[in-house]
């Protein structure tokens, strides 16, 4: 499985980490998730979860509100929320 914007495929040997990295950044602030063949029982799995949730904070971002050319805190908070990040 190759890597693909905003998804990079980690499949190192040496770690104990083997999945996908969500990353993206949008009006300062970069969001990143990790999905891990573990924990979604797969490599094609873990690759369908982090899709789905691409689209999901892509659309949230697009209709977003921003201040100063920065997105607002509300739309940040809403954002971690949909990671499952703090």
């Amino acid at each position: 499985m190759k890597s693909k914007r905003n998804l990079t495929r980690f499949t190192y040997e040496n770690t104990a980490f083997q999945g996908w990295r969500l990353c993206l950044s949008r009006g300062g602030v970069t969001f990143t998730k990790y999905f891990s063949d573990k924990q979604y029982g797969g490599g094609r799995k873990a690759l369908e979860a982090a899709e789905e949730t691409l689209e999901e904070l892509k659309a949230l971002l697009e209709g977003s509100r921003r201040v100063n050319g920065r997105l607002s805190n509300v739309t940040v908070k809403k954002a971690e929320k949909l990671l499952g990040s703090s």
